[in-house]
């Protein structure tokens, strides 16, 4: 894993995380407990900070950044960022699951109990309103979640994630 300390802010992270060998996570980054950065994942808080809660899977190819000075990124806990999603100077809340391949923007708000289907776009300053699917480009809520897609879909690869990381440790 490349760790790197940058204008004297070094990543900080919670108990119990894992980082695969070619994860990359730059500058201003705190994360929490249980969290995971995995293979060719980038988490770059160089020009902006990063905050991620709680079980937090940032999978494969995934990248999270933000924007000079205007647009940090914040993440709250229970997320997974599936692979290749692009996750960029916005707000995401409890209990979010970000597709394959989807990208949410700046200055955009995702509420709690949501997916952002794979290969969505979340545009800039959009609010994705809690308990929902979005899906397209540019994203539209397509129905609400049951909560069934919350304990089955949401909770269940968030959980899978932090199993998934004790077999690496």
């Amino acid at each position: 894993m490349i760790l790197k300390e940058l204008n004297g802010h070094k990543p900080k992270m919670g108990s119990d995380c894992f980082f695969a060998e070619t994860a990359v996570v730059v500058g201003d980054v705190e994360m929490g407990d249980q969290c995971s950065i995995w293979y060719n994942a980038v988490v770059r808080g160089d020009v902006h900070y990063i905050r991620m809660g709680n079980r937090v899977n940032v999978q494969d190819c995934a990248v999270i950044h933000g924007t000079y000075k205007k647009s940090p990124t914040n993440i709250g806990n229970n997320v997974s960022i599936a692979h290749n999603a692009v996750v960029h100077g916005c707000t995401i809340h409890d209990n979010v699951l970000i597709g394959m391949g989807a990208i949410v923007m700046d200055d955009s708000v995702v509420e709690s109990n949501t997916i952002i289907a794979a290969g969505a776009v979340v545009t800039p300053g959009m609010h994705v309103k809690g308990g929902s699917i979005y899906a397209g480009v540019p994203a539209k809520k397509v129905k609400d979640i049951s909560s069934e897609m919350i304990s089955g879909e949401i909770e269940r690869i968030a959980e899978s994630y932090v199993k998934y990381s004790g077999w690496y440790k």
